[in-house]
């Protein structure tokens, strides 16, 4: 009897400890590009519609997500696809060695340009 009761203790009071773990604020996708999005999952809404993804704000293409998962902090990256008005506005194109280059001398490779729209990382393919 009170091995019995020793054994229940035992499980009541692991119940208890697993019940204080920490909670996942955010809700996290990853990108078969890279990108990874923590969206908040306080009040959060998620719709899957045809080939898309819709969690809060944030929309993905179903085929291109690689991963996601709960997280303890947001993990958000800036990184996106660069639009054809973002590399038109490019002021000025820098190679990760910090020297200027011209978009004619834009191979493979990662670059940081600057735009009128911000700065951001370029990988090139």
């Amino acid at each position: 009897m009170k091995n019995l009761l020793l054994l229940l203790a035992v499980m009541v009071g692991t119940l208890t400890a697993r019940a204080d773990e920490p909670t996942y604020p955010y809700l996290t996708f990853e990108t078969t590009e890279g990108m990874v999005v923590s969206v908040p999952v306080s009040s959060l809404t998620i719709t899957i519609s045809s080939t898309t993804l819709t969690a809060g704000e944030q929309t993905f293409t179903l085929s291109n997500l690689r991963k996601m998962y709960f997280s303890v902090s947001d993990e958000t990256t800036d990184i996106r696809r660069v639009t054809a008005t973002d590399w038109e506005d490019a002021i000025d194109i820098y190679d990760l060695n910090g020297r200027k280059v011209t978009r004619t001398q834009v191979q493979e490779g990662v670059y940081i340009v600057k735009s009128k729209s911000g700065t951001y990382k370029l990988l090139v393919k």
